[in-house]
C-alpha cells in the first residue's frame, strides 16, 4: 500500500514538474502572441518625424508596451475610447491625480471614471504631453486603453496586419 501511494505521488510530481518546465519554455512565445510589440521599433522618416509600426496580435488587436509618465505599461489601442483610460494601479504608479468622477460606458457596462491629465505618454519614439485621460478603477484586463485623446495627435494607417503611427511633432516640439 505505501509503495502505491509513493509511486502515485512521484507520478503526480513528475507531471507537475513537466507542466512547470513547459510553461517556462513557452511563456515568452505566449506573451508574444498577446503583445507582439513589447519592444517597439521606431523609424525616422522625412523631416525627422518619429514613426512606429505595430503588429496586430493573433486576436486582431494592437497591443504595445509604452510609458505613461515614465512608468512602463501595456497599451491597447482603442479608437472607440474618447480619452486615454488608465487602470488604478498604473495611475498610482505614474502619480496621476484623480479629478472629478463621471460615468463611462465600457464593454463591461457602465462604471465610474475620474478625469486626469497625463504629463507624458511615450510609444516608441513618439512622445506627447498634456493628454486628457481618465482613471478607471474597475479596469483590470489592460493597463492603458490608448484612446483618441492621444491618437488624434498622430497620423495612422493600417495595412494588412500592420498599423503605422506617425507623429505630427518634429523633434524640436513643433508640429508639421
Amino acid at each position: 500500500m505505501p509503495t502505491t501511494r509513493i509511486s502515485s505521488t512521484m507520478y503526480t510530481l513528475a507531471i507537475v514538474g513537466l507542466i512547470a518546465v513547459l510553461s517556462l519554455l513557452f511563456s515568452e512565445q505566449i506573451q508574444d502572441y498577446r503583445n507582439p510589440n513589447q519592444k517597439i521599433k521606431s523609424l525616422t522618416v522625412s523631416g525627422d518625424v518619429a514613426t512606429v509600426v505595430l503588429k496586430r496580435n493573433r486576436y486582431g488587436h494592437y497591443i504595445a508596451t509604452g510609458e505613461l509618465n515614465g512608468v512602463a505599461a501595456e497599451f491597447l489601442l482603442d479608437t472607440g475610447a474618447t480619452d486615454v483610460a488608465v487602470s488604478a494601479s498604473v495611475a498610482a504608479a505614474a502619480g496621476l491625480e484623480t479629478g472629478l468622477g463621471f460615468e463611462v460606458s465600457t464593454a463591461n457596462g457602465v462604471t465610474i471614471a475620474y478625469a486626469t491629465l497625463i504629463d507624458s505618454l511615450r510609444l516608441g519614439d513618439i512622445v506627447e504631453h498634456k493628454i486628457n485621460g481618465s482613471i478607471v478603477p474597475s479596469m483590470n484586463e489592460f493597463d492603458v486603453l490608448l484612446g483618441m485623446s492621444f491618437l488624434k495627435r498622430l497620423d495612422f494607417s493600417q495595412s494588412g496586419s500592420l498599423l503605422v503611427l506617425k507623429s505630427r511633432r518634429l523633434p524640436s516640439g513643433k508640429t508639421e
